[in-house]
């Protein structure tokens, strides 16, 4: 049987949001169906602000340029991350120093985070792994004893919750991706969370390429001009409307997806309590998304042999982060604090499972069977 590591989720409206865009005969960015998905992500998620992007590296890097960070500044982040949540800083001239993750559920360890703080702290950067926040309220309470900008890399997280609040919503900015890959989708896409309302004026001009166009738009000025640093971070019309069709259709999709991804834990639960494998680990006062579904073998050797097994029949199975202080930008741009030892053996480790809202219960069957082929002592 081949199963494929992930699909996206088509809702069946797609093709008739995308005519309906296409008619209007205004496809540049910014236009309703822009507006329509901002509006629907500013009353879920209960933000100040919304702004779609082209990619939450775009989000990303609106972030960092709203941030300040600059030549001379740190930026506290994991390791365990893909490679945008330190490029959006270091094409900025800040340095990214890498903290290791709290083992338990691969975010960061808050009490590192604490002793990684120094004057030149600008920015925190926690990463919403697999969908489960990170312990936000100790994050938010450290950046503020700091001075530092909390910029929540939420690329994972639509409609993850921690101790009744939506992640990305707890810092002054976040970013939030529509990828492919993710849950939610548009192909390439993403949304700059604004939460700060002294920052929306200024995000909107970067968004619009440094210009005031926004304000020509709705009548606050007579032409507009160039006033700030800023880029091309809209989407098109056409890539909002395909959107819109996921984002009307989110709740059903996460719903979906956690029938799966508790098939998965329950019937992988006789190798989790025999210690064979490690799964995903949920915290009290956290709702999570589904959005990645893990086992951590006991060794290297292990993971390897479990994806060799996979591939050979026909199951899409894969790593995930090649830590970033290891990589050869990482030891150039950034710096360690303190070992990273959890992050290194738990990269190794870690496997992710195929999981997407259209898989079979079937489908999770074959996959459990083949895992405990290999485990089952």
């Amino acid at each position: 049987m081949n199963i494929r590591f992930t699909q996206p989720a088509l809702t069946g409206n797609e093709m008739e949001y995308i005519r309906q865009a296409m008619n209007r005969g205004r496809l540049m960015g910014n236009g309703e169906f822009t507006q329509r998905c901002q509006q629907w992500l500013e009353q879920m998620l209960g933000c100040r602000k919304a702004l779609l992007t082209h990619s939450c590296t775009a989000a990303l890097e609106m972030g960092a340029i709203l941030s300040n960070a600059g030549p001379g500044d740190e930026v506290i982040m994991p390791s365990f991350t893909f490679v945008s949540t330190a490029n959006a800083f270091v094409l900025r001239g800040a340095t990214p120093v890498f903290v290791d993750v709290d083992p338990v559920n691969l975010n960061l360890d808050t009490k590192l985070v604490a002793t990684a703080v120094t004057q030149r702290t600008k920015a925190i950067v926690p990463v919403h792994y697999a969908g489960v926040p990170c312990r936000m309220d100790e994050i938010v309470k450290i950046a503020k004893d700091c001075g530092a900008v909390v910029v929540e890399d939420a690329a994972q997280s639509l409609l993850s919750i921690y101790k009744g609040r939506h992640a990305g919503t707890f810092g002054q900015l976040a970013a939030i991706s529509f990828h492919e890959t993710k849950n939610v989708v548009s192909g390439e896409g993403g949304a700059l969370i604004i939460n700060d309302e002294s920052l929306l004026e200024r995000a909107e001009i970067i968004w619009e390429k440094g210009t005031n166009r926004s304000k020509f738009f709705r009548g606050e000025v007579d032409k507009y001009t160039w006033v700030d640093v800023g880029s091309s971070f809209l989407p098109s019309e056409l890539v909002a409307a395909f959107l819109l069709a996921q984002l009307d259709s989110a709740r059903d999709i996460t719903r979906r997806r956690l029938l799966l991804w508790n098939q998965y834990a329950d019937r992988l639960k006789p190798l989790f309590d025999d210690g064979v494998l490690r799964g995903p680990r949920i915290p009290a006062g956290v709702k999570h998304n589904a959005h990645i579904f893990f086992v951590i073998t006991r060794t290297a050797d292990e993971a390897s042999r479990l994806l060799v097994k996979m591939k050979e029949q026909d199951i899409n199975a894969v790593h995930h982060y090649v830590p970033l202080h290891s990589s050869p930008a990482g030891r150039r741009y950034g710096r360690m604090h303190g070992s990273l030892i959890n992050t290194e053996e738990l990269s190794d480790r870690l496997i992710r499972l195929p999981l997407w809202s259209d898989m079979t219960p079937r489908m999770i069957d074959h996959v459990v069977a083949l895992i405990f082929q290999l485990f089952r002592i």
